[in-house]
């Protein structure tokens, strides 16, 4: 097979940073589709013939035998190499100008039987054998960001390797390795991948639709269509492929799904669809074949990393609920071209996505790493490994104070305060119009149109066409999305379906009787009214659970438990490696602590380089937000229902604790920028518990005047004139 230009290129950087002694790790960034294995199998064997006494050793992820099929596609590139698997090195194991396809986790996973602990021995034995024979291991890190774990790196530290090639379409960011890119636009010049990402081709503004499902799947038939049939006209025997993803434990979408095509006669039965489920694999026989006969594959989980299938043109994305996300990755699964080639004919040299979901932009974003962070492992310093404190926890009998009267009291009071609402639902229906709330006799979503040349660069993303759908409610129908729409409400309010379920009814439904009813909505009302105005129903619903204050029948607070808190040993910590400061903090309680640590709000970045530079603070550390293992204080909303609170940071100044919450700050005119509505009730609860246990503590905010940190510590305001706001500084002196 005849090298491409940029692989060429890249296989030529990659041996000049072999042969430089100050270059130790590699990454190729090499886009889906561009022939990575094609491009290292040329790159090994090339270095193989120029430097005796190697071995290079590939190691792939556990999932689709990747291995197998990198083995596979070296032997075809390179004739006469010699190839081994994990197997054949348990055997015979390693010799000069071996090229070992390893799968790591068949080393290292538990539970997993390729290796008995006496196998394990020989393969750390024929390791040895090898390096005492003089030879020189050279590691691949295939599909890196699958592999930088902690088990992957003591695998690579068996070799004592002093090189180390990491390649991956998205790789993680690594100041300190070289960087060979191949660029997308380089790999689509050469006619590898298709030219466009086609977006919702061709839909109209508006949508309406009995049956969203149908709707996507009835365009990609017809594009599949078009491009059979210009195939045909080109005498070409290609047959492209559908692929359509559906989400995880959705078998009632799958039924329907199956039907549609059942009605054109694609089946399972007559080979012409194909299925791919963790538990299900159907016509998976030859798919990747141009000339294959599955017109249609249904996949619910990621394709296995390292399918290849360039015949597959277009891709349909069902979602379930309003959270499904879209994944990038899957959009490499249709960017191969069948012939390696481009056909100079728009409708063949692009490939086509179909979605309605709405989450598809920010799933690009992710999945090309935007902002991504870089992450290690960190240990706490000995000395701060005794220290302990009382952590509190929610009481077991909480659900005991919780009151729906009280909660659905909160809510139709804040409602009438913020919208100036009365006992006049038709004219309460006008105020809440003009604050935003939709009121519509359909169910509108929205997705967008366009075309992307580029999926590396969001701007291409963030210009396409915005599409509405409109669906008339159907109660059958919209049953789980309404359902699915109040749960997210009732997690703001921290109830369960049902008791939300009733508030919104008692509040807005015209069938249930209640007093002080805000609207008196139809059925289909009230499910357009819930669907459309999900995101506003839930903000109103939290905040009502922080402005109405109520009295409260039962003492839910002293039914709180308290454990035992010690600083976690270990830190998953991730950190900006782009950030010019690199330096590590000597104050924090782990080693290796650096002051570029992510994500960190500005008031929070702040506070950490106050404490560092400060001779009074001691040491410092930052809690978690989330979990048993982090420090927490309990305090209770409107509706009595107790919730966690995790203060920023526990520090020590001049011998004395103290527990800080850090909180956004005020600007030039002295407003607030602190967006937690329940800061004064967490304000409150910390003051208690520094009393119960003898402590020191406030909030720190930033004042932007005066641009220094300002603390709180005895009564909780939002002006910060106030005396109770103190400059930082002359409270730890």
């Amino acid at each position: 097979m005849e090298l491409m230009d940029f692989q060429k290129n890249a296989i030529k950087e990659l041996l000049s940073a072999m042969n430089d002694d100050k270059i130790r790790e590699i990454i190729l960034k090499s886009p889906t589709g561009s022939g990575k294995t094609i491009m290292l199998s040329h790159f090994m064997s090339k270095y193989t013939r120029e430097k005796s006494k190697t071995v290079f050793v590939w190691l792939t992820p556990g999932k689709g035998n990747l291995e197998e099929q990198s083995k596979t596609k070296m032997d075809k590139y390179i004739h006469n190499a010699s190839t081994k698997l994990l197997s054949d090195v348990m055997t015979n194991g390693f010799e000069e100008n071996d090229f070992c396809f390893i799968n790591w986790e068949k080393l290292t996973k538990k539970g997993n039987n390729a290796l008995k602990e006496s196998e394990r021995t020989n393969f750390l034995e024929w390791v040895e054998k090898a390096l005492n024979n003089g030879l020189s291991f050279k590691i691949i890190v295939d599909e890196s960001h699958q592999n930088f774990t902690e088990k992957a790196d003591s695998i690579i530290q068996l070799f004592h390797t002093d090189k180390i090639i990491r390649s991956s379409a998205t790789p993680k960011k690594d100041n300190k390795a070289k960087l060979i890119e191949i660029k997308e636009e380089d790999v689509i010049g050469e006619g590898l991948i298709k030219k466009l990402l086609v977006i919702n081709e061709n839909f109209p503004q508006v949508i309406k639709t009995d049956n969203q499902t149908y709707y996507l799947l009835e365009q990609a038939v017809k594009k599949q269509i078009e491009i059979q049939s210009v195939f045909v006209s080109k005498d070409t025997s290609i047959n492209p492929l559908i692929i359509v993803q559906i989400p995880n434990n959705s078998t009632a979408l799958l039924e329907t799904v199956k039907k549609y095509f059942k009605d054109l006669n694609i089946t399972t039965e007559n080979g012409k669809l194909a299925i791919w489920l963790s538990d299900e694999h159907k016509n998976i026989e030859s798919i990747s074949d141009n000339n294959a006969e599955q017109k249609v594959l249904i996949m619910k989980q990621a394709i296995a990393t390292g399918w290849d299938c360039p015949r597959a043109y277009i891709l349909v994305k069902l979602r379930e609920n309003m959270d499904e996300t879209f994944e990038i990755q899957t959009i490499g699964r249709i960017r191969r071209m069948p012939e390696a080639k481009h056909y100079e004919n728009h409708l063949l040299d692009c490939c086509y996505l179909y979605t309605f979901d709405e989450k598809f932009v920010s799933g690009v974003k992710m999945a090309l790493g935007k902002g991504a962070l870089e992450s290690k492992e960190l240990f706490l310093k000995n000395e701060y490994k005794n220290i302990t404190l009382i952590s509190e926890q929610r009481g077991i009998l909480t659900d005991i104070t919780t009151d729906q009267r009280r909660t659905r009291s909160s809510i139709n009071k804040h409602f009438r305060n913020t919208f100036n609402l009365t006992n006049d639902k038709k004219k309460n229906k006008e105020q809440l119009a003009s604050h935003e709330f939709k009121f519509s006799d359909t169910i509108d979503t929205y997705t967008k149109s366009g075309n992307i040349s580029n999926i590396s660069e969001s701007k291409s993303v963030n210009n396409l066409n915005i599409i509405t759908v409109k669906e008339v409610p159907n109660t059958h129908k919209h049953g789980q999305d309404l359902r699915h729409a109040i749960g997210l409400i009732a997690l703001e309010i921290n109830k369960d379906y049902n008791t939300t379920r009733s508030i919104i009814d008692c509040l807005f439904f015209e069938k249930i009787q209640y007093q002080d009813k805000l609207l008196s909505l139809n059925a289909k009302e009230l499910y357009s009214f819930v669907l459309n105005n999900v995101d506003l129903l839930r903000h109103n619903f939290r905040n009502a659970m922080a402005t109405q204050l109520q009295e409260r029948n039962i003492d839910s607070l002293s039914l709180k438990s308290q454990k035992e808190f010690k600083i976690p040993h270990t830190l998953n910590f991730t950190y900006n490696a782009n950030s010019k400061d690199q330096s590590e903090s000597e104050k924090n309680v782990y080693k290796g602590y650096l002051f570029s640590a992510e994500p960190r709000s500005a008031s929070e970045k702040k506070f950490e380089n106050f404490c560092e530079e400060s001779n009074a603070v001691e040491w410092l550390y930052k809690n978690g937000d989330k979990g048993g293992e982090y420090f927490s204080i309990v305090y209770e909303d409107n509706s009595g229902k107790q919730k966690l609170f995790y203060p920023d940071y526990i520090l020590s100044v001049k011998g004395e604790t103290w527990i800080v919450e850090t909180k956004g700050g005020f600007d030039k005119e002295g407003n607030s920028e602190d967006i937690d509505i329940f800061s004064e009730k967490k304000f409150e609860a910390l003051k208690n518990y520094l009393h119960t246990y003898k402590l020191k503590g406030g909030f720190v905010r930033y004042d932007t005047k005066s641009e220094k940190l300002c603390i709180c510590l005895n009564n909780y305001t939002n002006d910060i004139n106030s005396d109770d706001w103190q400059l930082l500084k002359n409270v730890f002196h």
